[in-house]
């Protein structure tokens, strides 16, 4: 009886292709939020943090003043699943944009860096509005973006992926996104052209120029006659 459970074939399932911003269309996003406003000012330093940093929705939320350290060695404290904290480095350009935030925040050690208007912290259904929002404008000066339906955890995506294609090792992504299982980044090897591209140059005969295939004219027009 076992044994015929164990002959139970594994159910087969299809896996969609992770979903990120290239660095044109993650510039579009970033520069979306008015600036005028204090909301846009929060905003920008949201989606700044959250591209670099790979934050989930939740701990971005969860957040206080006092989890962002700048200067030298300035990196960002969260608590993620599993209640593991994890620490993450920011680059000078973010700290820059977080420390004009935090100035105008001018909030308490435990006061919640991303509040909304009434001083609560904003939660993760706001989030995802402001992330709609900011791409719809961004979507008006960057195209690209209107195929793309953006939610949050894109802009997790697109940190795992701007990683990889710095070439920075699965093993330190993984860290770095605060994965428990190492297995849990592959899914970005899969949708990096990239890393293909540079595995099939490697394979190409010296006497082929290596480089992505441009079909001729009468090509393209026999392909739009279809």
């Amino acid at each position: 009886m076992i044994q015929r459970v164990l002959d139970i074939p594994a159910k087969r399932f299809t896996t969609a292709t992770v979903n990120f911003l290239t660095a044109e269309e993650a510039a579009a996003l970033t520069a979306a939020p008015d600036q005028q406003r204090w909301e846009g000012r929060r905003d920008r330093a949201l989606l700044v943090l959250a591209l670099q940093t790979g934050l989930r929705v939740s701990e971005l939320t969860g957040l206080d003043c006092a989890d962002v350290i700048l200067g030298t060695g300035g990196h960002v404290r969260c608590e993620g699943k599993g209640r593991k904290q994890r620490a993450v480095p920011l680059t000078s350009s973010v700290q820059q944009v977080l420390r004009a935030w935090m100035t105008e925040r001018a909030g308490q050690a435990h006061d919640p860096l991303f509040p909304a208007r009434t001083g609560r912290r904003l939660s993760p259904d706001a989030i995802e509005r402001r992330v709609a929002v900011h791409a719809a404008t961004a979507a008006q000066h960057c195209p690209s973006l209107q195929a793309k339906r953006l939610h949050p955890h894109v802009l997790r995506h697109s940190c795992a992926m701007s990683l990889l294609q710095a070439r920075v090792d699965v093993a330190v992504i993984a860290l770095w996104l605060g994965h428990a299982d190492i297995r849990s980044t592959d899914a970005y090897v899969h949708a990096d052209l990239t890393i293909k591209e540079r595995a099939l140059a490697m394979t190409t005969p010296a006497s082929v120029k290596p480089g992505r295939y441009k079909p001729p004219d009468p090509v393209l027009a026999f392909l739009e006659s279809l």
